[in-house]
């Protein structure tokens, strides 16, 4: 039987921690990379688990520093999840039905795609196809993952075939549209720098172009439009996310 360890990255995250920590029980081992919180993350943390460790917070590379997490485990699989997520009852039992079978039937797979629930304001969007299933490459065999770009929520690199899950890590994301605000003005400028990394060229005709693509995507392509007022916000909140971009 193959076990795994589940490492969070966390900088301030007192509110949602604990409730994170608390649907991992059924890993083997959990490892906490505390960014230099502020608040009481790293002591609710060592509640779970004595491998805490702290390491220096950089809002720009949010996603390259969960690698040095990943170099903490000690067990053969690794499932990365955020403190504002948490596994769902079905899905530990779907990941330890996984882990139990022989070795030699996972010899070819070394990461699984997870669907995760977003809840925005409260409330599941599901109909929003932007949202829902929204695989997440969250489960891989140690040594086979890592992140390799600076720009936020770009896909864990994985050497090797993949394979999806059926249930669902769950998603706290965001309870107030202040909470929203606050983490796009971390994400807008990571975003620009990937754009002129890839060639941009200025123009102001983007100031429109950029919000009014977004807005049209989310709310009308991606089917926003279905989750009632709930989408409508988010695809507003989406198209100003882009013009901060701009």
């Amino acid at each position: 039987m193959s076990k795994v360890t589940a490492v969070i990255s966390a900088f301030n995250e007192e509110k949602n921690i604990e409730r994170c920590l608390k649907s991992l029980i059924f890993a083997d081992e959990i490892v906490v990379v505390d960014n230099s919180s502020t608040d009481k993350t790293s002591e609710i943390a060592k509640k779970y688990t004595k491998k805490v460790f702290v390491q220096k917070n950089d809002p720009n590379l949010i996603d390259l520093q969960k690698n040095f997490g990943f170099e903490k485990a000690s067990l053969e699989w690794i499932l990365s999840i955020d403190a504002d997520e948490e596994i769902s009852k079905e899905l530990a039992v779907e990941i330890k039905k996984i882990l139990e079978v022989k070795p030699s039937s996972l010899a070819n797979i070394n990461g699984f795609w997870i669907p995760r629930k977003n809840f925005m304001f409260g409330k599941w969007i599901k109909e929003n196809t932007g949202w829902y299933p929204d695989y997440q490459l969250r489960l891989f065999r140690k040594g086979k993952g890592r992140y390799e770009s600076k720009a936020v929520h770009k896909d864990l690199f994985i050497e090797g075939e993949t394979e999806k899950l059926r249930e669902h890590i769950i998603h706290h994301n965001y309870d107030s549209i202040e909470q929203y605000v606050k983490k796009i003005l971390i994400y807008a400028p990571n975003e620009a720098e990937e754009y002129l990394r890839n060639g941009y060229r200025f123009s102001y005709f983007d100031v429109i172009r950029f919000p009014l693509n977004d807005f049209m995507a989310w709310f009308f392509a991606r089917k926003g439009y279905k989750d009632g007022f709930h989408g409508l916000v988010l695809a507003l909140m989406q198209a100003f996310y882009h013009f901060l971009v701009f």
